[in-house]
C-alpha cells in the first residue's frame, strides 16, 4: 500500500515538473519571437532610411544616414572636426622624441646666407667628378647649369644664386665636395622660355625640365636617387608634412604660395599615368593650410600618428605599396613650389623657407633664404654658449655641419645641439639626467609631453661591438 502511494506521488511531481517545464519554453520562445519582431522592423526602417537618403542624392559618405553608430564611430580613434568623414590612416607604431627649441613662427627675412653651395654628394648615385661647366672666377646666374653627371648627362643641375663662382673644393680621390657661390646683394635670374602644359608632350615636358636644373627635386622610390626621365611612375607622392624632431612647420613655410603649389600639380599629372598623392596630417590641433586642402588634381590621404607618419616611404606603403619592378617618384612640398614658379614666371628661383631650431639658439624662428645657404648668419650672436654641433636637417637624419657650413640641396631646417664630449659614469645604465627614451627604465618614460634639450653624448665608451 506504501509503495503504490509513493509511486503516485511520484508521478504527480514528474507531471508538475514537465508542465512548468512546458511554460517557460512557450514563454522564452514567445520572448524570441517578440524581439525578432522588433529586429525586422528596426532593420526594415533602417534600411527605408538609407534608401530615402540615396533618393534625395544625400552622400552617404558625408554622414551617417543609420539608426545605428558606426563600427568607427563606437571604438575607432578619435579624428579632427574639420575632416569631414575622410578616411584616415592611424598609424599605431613610432615615436615622436620630444626636444626643446622648435621655430617659433616668425618669418626673417633680414637674415640670408653670404655664400651658397651645391653639394654633389646630395645626391644619391652620382659619380665623385662630375661635369663642371664653369670654372672658379666666373659669373653665373640663377639657373645657369653648373654641372651635370657623366653617367646621366641628361639631368643638368642649376645655380641657387647669382653670383661669382669662387671655390670648388675637391675631396679624397678629386672628387667634388662642393661648388661654392658668393651671391649677389640684388639675384638676377637667366630667362628660360615659357611651357605650355596645355599644348606640350609629356617627352617634350621632361626635356623642359631637365634643361631648366629642376629635375633633380624629382626622386624616385626605390633606391631615394634622382629620378629616371626613361622611366614613367606609376604614382607621384608629396608629403605635406614632417614629423621628425624639431621639424619645420610646412604650413607656415607655404602660406601664401597656393598658385605656385597648384602650377606645381599641373606638372605632375602630366608626368604620370597614375595618382599624384598628398600626404596630409589629421592632427587633432592644427588644420592643414589651404595651400595643400584647396589643391586640385591630387589625391589627399590623411595620416595621424607619431613619427615617422611624416616620412613619405611610411605614405607610400600604407596608400600604394611598390612592388617588384614599380617606380613612384617623390617631391618635397617646397620644391614642388619652385617647380610651379618656374611655369607661372620662367626663372628658376631656389627660394626656401628653412626653419632654425635647437635649444642652443637664442631665437629660434624661420628664415627665407635660398637652398645651400651657408648658415653663419643664422648663428653668429644667436647662441647660448660656444660649443655647440650645427645640423643641417634633424638629429635623426641630418648631416653634421661648420658654423660657416652650407645646408644640404634637399633641407629646410638647421639643428643646433649642445656638444657634450663629457664622461658619464655607467653611461646609459645610469639613468640620472632627464632624457628621451622609449625604455620604461628611464623616468622620462612616463613624462610623455615633456621636452628635452639633446645634446651629443652617446652615454657610453669606445669599444667594439660583441656580436
Amino acid at each position: 500500500m506504501l509503495l503504490c502511494l509513493s509511486a503516485v506521488q511520484v508521478a504527480d511531481a514528474q507531471s508538475l515538473l514537465a508542465s512548468s517545464g512546458s511554460n517557460i519554453f512557450l514563454g522564452g520562445l514567445a520572448v524570441i519571437v517578440f524581439l525578432a519582431l522588433i529586429a525586422a522592423v528596426v532593420f526594415v526602417a533602417d534600411n527605408l532610411l538609407q534608401i530615402e537618403a540615396k533618393r534625395l542624392g544625400v552622400d552617404k559618405g558625408s554622414a551617417n544616414y543609420s539608426i545605428f553608430p558606426r563600427y568607427k564611430e563606437l571604438f575607432g580613434k578619435k579624428v579632427p572636426d574639420y575632416l569631414d568623414n575622410e578616411e584616415v590612416t592611424h598609424l599605431t607604431k613610432g615615436h615622436d622624441i620630444k626636444l626643446a627649441g622648435a621655430a617659433n613662427e616668425v618669418l626673417n627675412e633680414d637674415v640670408a646666407g653670404k655664400t651658397y653651395s651645391i653639394r654633389p654628394k646630395d645626391f644619391i648615385g652620382m659619380s665623385p667628378i662630375p661635369k663642371i661647366l664653369f670654372a672658379e672666377g666666373d659669373r653665373v646666374e640663377a639657373g645657369d647649369i653648373l654641372f651635370y653627371d657623366k653617367k646621366r648627362p641628361e639631368i643638368k643641375y642649376a645655380a641657387p644664386v647669382s653670383g661669382e663662382l669662387t671655390s670648388i673644393t675637391r675631396g679624397e680621390k678629386r672628387s667634388i665636395d662642393d661648388i661654392i657661390i658668393t651671391a649677389d646683394n640684388d639675384i638676377t635670374f637667366k630667362a628660360l622660355p615659357a611651357f605650355d602644359l596645355a599644348e606640350g608632350t609629356r617627352e617634350e615636358l621632361k626635356e623642359y625640365l631637365l634643361a631648366s636644373g629642376v629635375w633633380p627635386f624629382i626622386r624616385q622610390r626605390p633606391f631615394d636617387t634622382v629620378a629616371d626621365p626613361a622611366d614613367t611612375p606609376k604614382a607621384i607622392f608629396i608629403s605635406t608634412f614632417d614629423s621628425a624632431p624639431l621639424a619645420p612647420n610646412l604650413n607656415f613655410a607655404v602660406q601664401g604660395k597656393e598658385t605656385y603649389f597648384q602650377a606645381g600639380i599641373r606638372v605632375l599629372q602630366k608626368l604620370t599615368d597614375g595618382v599624384v598623392h598628398l600626404g596630409l596630417n589629421a592632427d587633432l590641433n592644427e588644420k592643414p593650410s589651404t595651400v595643400f586642402t584647396s589643391s586640385r588634381g591630387a589625391k589627399k590621404n590623411w595620416f595621424q600618428g607619431a613619427h615617422p607618419a611624416g616620412n613619405v616611404g611610411i605614405q607610400i606603403h600604407h596608400t600604394d605599396p611598390i612592388n617588384k619592378g614599380d617606380v613612384v617618384w617623390v617631391l618635397n612640398a617646397q620644391d614642388l613650389i619652385i617647380i610651379g614658379k618656374l611655369f607661372l614666371e620662367q626663372k628658376y628661383d631656389a627660394e626656401r623657407v628653412v626653419a632654425l631650431t635647437g635649444a642652443e639658439l637664442l631665437n629660434t624662428c624661420y628664415v627665407k633664404t635660398r637652398i645651400g645657404a651657408n648658415i653663419k648668419n643664422f648663428v653668429d650672436g644667436n647662441l647660448r654658449q660656444d660649443h655647440v654641433r650645427c645640423v643641417s636637417g634633424d638629429v635623426l637624419t641630418g648631416r653634421q655641419i661648420a658654423k660657416d657650413g652650407h645646408l644640404g640641396f634637399f633641407d629646410d631646417q638647421l639643428t643646433v645641439l649642445r656638444e657634450n664630449d663629457n664622461y658619464e659614469m655607467f653611461g646609459w645604465l645610469f639613468p640620472t639626467t632627464p632624457r628621451p627614451s622609449l625604455s620604461s627604465s628611464f623616468p622620462s618614460f612616463f613624462a610623455k609631453g615633456e621636452n628635452y634639450e639633446a645634446e651629443t653624448n652617446t652615454h657610453g665608451d669606445k669599444r667594439a661591438f660583441v656580436v
